[in-house]
Formats: structure tokens, C-alpha cells, sequence
């Protein structure tokens, strides 16, 4: 069911549940970096991008991903872009900075299907941060033959100041340093994902954080996520909201502002731009 309270008095729910809350989990979803600056079409995306989308009408950075280049020079020079512009330079609106100030004095932790790694580079505790579907800034077998990730940081930054004609020099060219296969990015996207020590180590305080909290007065505030994998945020969410007569569940999102029946009268949506309402909640 949508929800169509006035915008002020759902501010006003939503200040009063982050104020009443013993503890915080932010479930952090795509809209976030959106409402943050980091768009993946348009303006932003024809700026860096088109040479690519000139030669292969690419229509944003997400389909253009999958594509299958005939070279691995290439590739990389593609996906170094994408990495470096939605990884390696700050936000460029102040949503991260806003949403930490909210909840920078709570007992907090972030769930987020996000790559960009905006929550650590903001400021928040990297041991209250589970990145589940991977990082923009770190490569991994192909394969993959072991389960270990790569910085790739240096290497990219190197593709961005070579790259000619759409294509990085052939040395630049990662490949995996046990087996010599090509090295491919962290990101989730089939059963070849690498799930290294960090990711693991990320995953056993994230459960420690649920029972910790499982009957505590608890805020679960989804920010920005869409329906491509509700499994991860949303409906843990919502189920982990109905088990505890303690909680309450906001959900942020611009035109996607929902909540079940059931849990209706513990729930604040507010279908607007994140932003606008984290900037809002700061007023006094």
C-alpha cells in the first residue's frame, strides 16, 4: 500500500523515530548514489562517455556494463571510467554527509547493495559497513581460481590518464596473479563472485548487529531501493519489522514508497527525493 500523509508530518515521524531509536540499520540501495549526484545516464553519463556511445549507442552505464567488447583494451577503458567516476571522486551532492550526521550518534549499521563505497569515504565506521554485492574499486579472477580480491585503485587511475582511441595501453591489461586469466570486477553478477575475508568478516558483524538488536527498539530506514533485489534489503526489512513490536520501518524513495498492510502502522514512506528529506530531518 502507498502511503499519502501530508510530507510534513511524515518528516516529522521520521525525526521522531530516528530520535526514539536504540539502535539504526540503514539499507542503502541505488537511489541513495542517485539522489547523491552519481547518475548512470543522461547528462553525466553522455559527458565522460561519448566516444562509447557515439560508436555503440549505449543508453546508460548499467546496460553498457554487459557489453561484450572485442578487446580487453577496450573493456578496460570503458569500465576504468566507470569505475573512476562513480568510485574514485567524491559525491557530488552532499546526501552521504547529510544521512551520516543523522545517525552518526546511534548505535548504526549499513547494509548496502551499492559498489560505489560512498559510506566509507563519508565517514562511516567501515566496521558497521556490509557491502553485499561487491566494490567498484576491486578486481578478482575471472574464474575465479582463489577467493581474494585486488585494490585496483593505481592501475585505474593509470587507464584514465593513458587511454587513447577508447582503449588502454596493452601493460595496463589486469590479469590474475596465480593463473594468468584476465582479471574481471567484484561486482555480483553471477556464481564467479568472490566472497574474500572482508566480505566475510563484514557479514559476521552484520548478524551480530540483528541479534544484538532483534527485540530493541530499532529503526530500519530503506533508502533508495528499487525492486531488482528486494531479497537483500526490502524484505528482511519488512519481515524483521513485523518480528519486532519494538520497530519501525521507513522507506525513502523517490516514486517507489511502500509498505505492506501489515506493518502499516509502524511505517513512514516518503516518496520524494532523499536529499530533500535527509536535509529536512537536520532542521530543527
Amino acid at each position: 500500500m502507498t502511503f499519502t500523509k501530508e510530507y510534513s508530518t511524515e518528516i516529522m515521524l521520521l525525526k521522531h523515530a530516528l530520535k526514539q531509536a536504540d539502535a539504526i540499520l540503514l539499507g542503502g540501495g541505488a537511489g541513495l548514489s542517485t539522489s547523491a549526484g552519481f547518475t548512470y545516464a543522461g547528462k553525466r553519463f553522455e559527458h565522460y562517455f561519448s566516444d562509447f556511445i557515439a560508436k555503440y549507442n549505449f543508453r546508460d552505464m548499467y546496460s553498457a556494463g554487459f557489453h561484450q567488447f572485442s578487446s580487453l583494451e577496450e573493456h578496460w577503458a570503458y569500465w576504468s571510467r566507470q569505475i573512476y567516476w562513480n568510485r574514485y571522486v567524491p559525491a557530488p551532492k552532499p546526501v552521504y554527509k547529510e544521512l551520516l550526521a543523522l545517525v552518526q550518534d546511534k548505535d548504526y549499521f549499513v547494509l548496502s547493495t551499492n559498489a560505489d563505497h560512498q559510506f566509507q569515504k563519508t565517514g562511516f565506521d567501515k566496521k558497521r559497513l556490509f557491502y553485499t554485492q561487491g566494490d567498484y574499486g576491486l578486481w578478482q579472477c575471472t574464474v575465479p581460481c582463489h577467493q581474494k580480491t585486488y585494490d585496483n585503485e593505481a592501475v585505474v587511475r593509470k587507464m584514465i590518464e593513458r587511454q587513447k582511441d577508447m582503449r588502454v595501453p596493452s601493460e595496463l591489461v589486469p590479469y590474475c596473479p596465480v593463473c594468468g586469466r584476465p582479471m574481471a570486477m567484484n561486482l555480483r553478477a553471477d556464481d564467479t563472485f568472490v566472497e574474500d575475508d572482508g566480505w566475510h568478516e563484514a557479514s559476521k558483524r552484520y548478524s551480530v548487529f540483528l541479534e544484538t538488536h532483534e527485540k530493541a527498539r530499532m529503526l530500519y530506514l530503506e533508502l533508495g531501493v528499487g525492486g531488482n533485489t528486494p531479497g537483500i534489503i526490502k524484505y528482511p526489512f519488512w519481515r524483521m519489522t513485523a518480528n519486532n513490536p519494538n520497530a519501525t520501518y521507513a522507506c525513502l524513495n523517490f516514486g517507489e514508497a511502500v509498505a505492506p498492510r501489515e506493518i502499516a502502522g509502524r511505517s513512514v514512506c516518503i516518496n520524494a527525493d532523499l536529499g530533500e528529506v535527509l536535509k529536512n530531518c537536520l532542521e530543527d
